[in-house]
């Protein structure tokens, strides 16, 4: 097909502003699916996201539509919403040549429609601003648009007005991308440069990867090569991607389609890599691949140490699937062998550990998550520091580093202060406040990571009573002081209890998580000393008094020498009970730790 009747375009949305919604109306306007095949959220094929209502993994396909009796390509790059999937979102972008900017009519503007709308208008992208739920009682049309208006500087005509519930509006919205997004550029006869911006696996066929051929032509048979892992493949098979996939002999510029070349491991295709082919090789890459980056690091752990191996193969063939999970083997001494894991963030780490759950049935214990460190000793050498373990002796230790955030949270002036000084406490800095509308405000923060990957997000929501917005970026890494918090029971470390925190902290969450272990391990016959300590130091304590027999119950009178006899005799059998016996520490603890307040 030529290419002035191609369309690329991806939706851009804040989490449930109506994305998939919208994607379900267009595929059934276009008559890509038909009756039969159509459900709700129709691109979001995991249950999980069903459930929770948001995407976590992008999806494409392409659908027909003819206009003035001239038949074209639109190819639809869904994406995900969420802060923690943000590099998939702007390889989506780069694949891209326009953007429905979808707005819900009753909540507005929110952080991530802001920040996905910064890095479709960095790419260069035609945006047109679609407002959403226009049929909802709470629809505040006029004041929405004016948002708009504000945001982008557009027509106030120019924004679609649609409902993806009811389909108002939907076949505008299909005219507007034909009329007002271009076509997209390239040579179908330059060397082959093809962006991939995204991949899945299939059980049957290996990996199969997502791609846009920028330049050039993609036969099948032809023997390619990935840029930058500098692997070579044949392409068994090459296509495009309607709900099923449909096999083509060729693919030209323009086109957005799948490759499959048998590979079994996920790691080789990386999103962002260039395809071109072997015979008439391109000269460089597309520009802005990035190796994804683990932002927040956890122990995962089998509550059985019998199940270890079933757990490796349960986390290689989720691996599979996503991509962005980096892992690697770790042992503790209280929980035998398990792994080390990276997660984009605190959701993408809660998804694994359902997932692992769900679909290999396999319930794990997860350690407190920590972010990634730079540790300087006194020689000068440089150590990653992303488990506490692995944390320098302070002899040995000259200065380290953490990694830091700048965060855009977008709330009504009325939480201003309960948002600010929950901020403060996080040893934020605020840098800028603006206000979008008369109702809405932006503030921007300079926040460590290491304080938002436990309960801030959870604790936001419920200060501004669900109405905050809240995205970040990283800005890279300052110094600080970091210490390393041993938890020790009855003088034992307890490893994966074990964090690395910021010295101001240290105390408060020595005191806190001493606190919730008392509530929580049971009692035991002996009695049982919780300690929260630095290096030698002890900065907290806490005691679990023993369960204690009435041994002198039958000595009813006679001398008190008798009654002294027997609890001496008692006090012995205590004493070497604790040196032989071991606390049992539940699952609810180890969960309790992220949750406290």
């Amino acid at each position: 097909m030529e290419m002035k009747y191609i369309r690329n375009f991806c939706i851009i949305a804040h989490i449930d502003h109506g994305k998939s919604t919208l994607a379900d109306r267009l595929l059934e306007t276009t008559k890509t699916i038909t009756e039969r095949e159509m459900q709700n959220q129709v691109l979001d094929d995991m249950d999980l996201e069903k459930e929770r209502g948001i995407t976590i993994k992008s999806h494409a396909i392409q659908m027909d539509y003819i206009y003035k009796k001239e038949r074209y390509i639109l190819n639809l790059i869904d994406t995900p919403g969420h802060v923690d999937f943000s590099y998939e979102v702007s390889r989506a972008i780069a694949a891209c040549e326009g953007a429905l900017l979808l707005v819900d009519a009753t909540q507005g503007i929110q952080a991530q429609t802001i920040s996905n709308l910064y890095l479709a208008l960095d790419s260069g992208l035609q945006i047109i601003p679609v407002l959403n739920k226009i049929d909802m009682d709470g629809a505040m049309i006029e004041e929405v648009k004016d948002q708009i208006v504000d945001l982008i500087g557009i027509e106030r005509d120019s924004i679609m007005l649609a409902s993806g519930k009811t389909g108002q509006g939907v076949p505008e919205i299909l005219e507007q991308i034909i009329e007002r997004i271009e076509p997209p550029k390239g040579d179908p006869a330059a060397p082959l440069q093809a962006l991939i911006f995204d991949s899945v696996y299939n059980s049957f066929r290996g990996i199969i990867a997502y791609f846009k051929i920028v330049n050039g032509t993609l036969k099948k048979g032809d023997k390619v090569k990935f840029v930058n892992t500098g692997m070579e493949y044949y392409a068994d098979e090459v296509g495009v991607l309607k709900l099923k996939l449909f096999p083509q002999n060729t693919l030209s510029s323009g086109d957005v389609g799948y490759i499959i070349t048998g590979i079994k491991d996920s790691s080789e295709v990386k999103v962002g890599d260039t395809i071109t082919v072997l015979d008439n090789p391109c000269a460089e890459a597309i520009q802005g691949f990035e190796e994804v980056k683990p932002m927040v690091f956890a122990g995962v752990y089998p509550i059985d140490t019998d199940d270890y191996q079933e757990l490796r193969e349960s986390i290689d063939k989720l691996k599979l699937n996503d991509a962005s999970l980096v892992y690697e083997p770790e042992s503790s001494a209280a929980l035998g062998f398990g792994f080390r894991c990276g997660f984009l963030g605190l959701l993408h780490m809660e998804i694994v550990q359902e997932r692992l759950e769900r679909e290999f049935n396999m319930t794990v214990i997860t350690t407190i998550p920590n972010v990634s460190y730079k540790a300087y000793t006194s020689d000068g050498e440089l150590h990653i520091v992303n488990n506490p373990s692995e944390f320098p002796d302070p002899g040995r230790l000259d200065y380290c580093e953490e990694p830091y955030i700048q965060a855009s949270i977008i709330t009504k002036p009325d939480y201003i202060g309960p948002i600010m000084k929950l901020c403060m406490d996080k040893r934020g800095i605020i840098l800028n406040q603006t206000y979008l509308t008369t109702t809405r405000i932006e503030m921007i923060f300079e926040l460590p990571l290491a304080e938002i990957v436990f309960d801030f997000y959870d604790k936001l929501k419920s200060i501004s009573r669900g109405y905050a917005s809240f995205d970040y970026h990283p800005t890279g890494y300052k110094e600080a002081t970091i210490v390393k918090m041993d938890l020790k029971l009855n003088g034992e470390n307890v490893d994966p209890l074990s964090a690395l925190i910021h010295q101001s902290r240290a105390y408060e969450f020595g005191k806190q998580i001493c606190e919730k272990l008392k509530e929580l391990l049971p009692r035991q016959q002996f009695q049982i000393a919780i300690q929260a300590a630095i290096g030698a130091k002890v900065i907290a304590r806490e005691t679990i008094s023993a369960l204690r027999k009435d041994v002198t119950a039958k000595c009813y009178g006679g001398d008190i020498s008798r009654k002294r006899k027997l609890l001496e005799k008692q006090k012995e059998g205590k004493k070497k009970m604790k040196q032989i016996g071991t606390v049992e520490i539940p699952q609810s603890a180890f969960m309790a730790v992220l949750k406290l307040d």
